[in-house]
């Protein structure tokens, strides 16, 4: 499904390269001739070892160019609202089924529903962790895929939508 040099995005880890295919280095846990994808995640130095035929965490392509600026531009059509739970518990259980929903329409939805709620004084140290994780993984993507740093996604954006 995938080739050696793709670029998916793996799980809550984000973008990695995929460096290889091949059986584990030990053995360990695994048959001795079951393969795996090697990969290189892009913002960590650690190597990861996928199974080919049973990939339990969502692992996809990366979007194209044209997907990621397909999606910017309907950033100004998005209509969100700030989460305002009874509960932290109840708070963290909404950002982390949008955090693991896979989709980077959900990301933009909730880092918008974080900053509304944030322009309004009510942000606590939850929308804070679940803003970082949720732009960390939507601007690692589009940082590969538009071939910018991480750092000028948010620049990127606000010029492209006119904000």
């Amino acid at each position: 499904m995938f080739e050696i040099g793709d670029h998916v995005v793996y799980g809550m880890t984000g973008v990695c390269r995929i460096a290889g295919v091949s059986t584990l280095p030990d053995h360990s846990n695994a048959e001795e001739d079951a393969l795996f994808y090697v990969l290189a995640p892009i913002y960590e130095k650690i190597t990861i070892y996928v199974p080919v035929d049973d990939v339990k965490t969502p692992m996809r392509k990366i979007m194209s160019v044209a997907e990621v600026e397909k999606l910017i531009d309907f950033i100004p059509q998005i209509r969100v609202r700030a989460y305002r739970e009874n509960t932290i518990q109840e708070l963290a259980k909404i950002y982390k089924e949008k955090i693991v929903a896979f989709d980077c329409t959900e990301l933009i939805e909730l880092t918008m529903s974080i900053y509304e709620k944030k322009q309004n004084g009510k942000h606590g140290a939850v929308d804070k962790r679940f803003m970082k994780l949720a732009e960390d993984l939507l601007f690692g993507e589009f940082a590969v895929v538009l071939g910018i740093p991480k750092e000028g996604v948010q620049d990127f954006i606000e010029r492209r939508v006119g904000a």
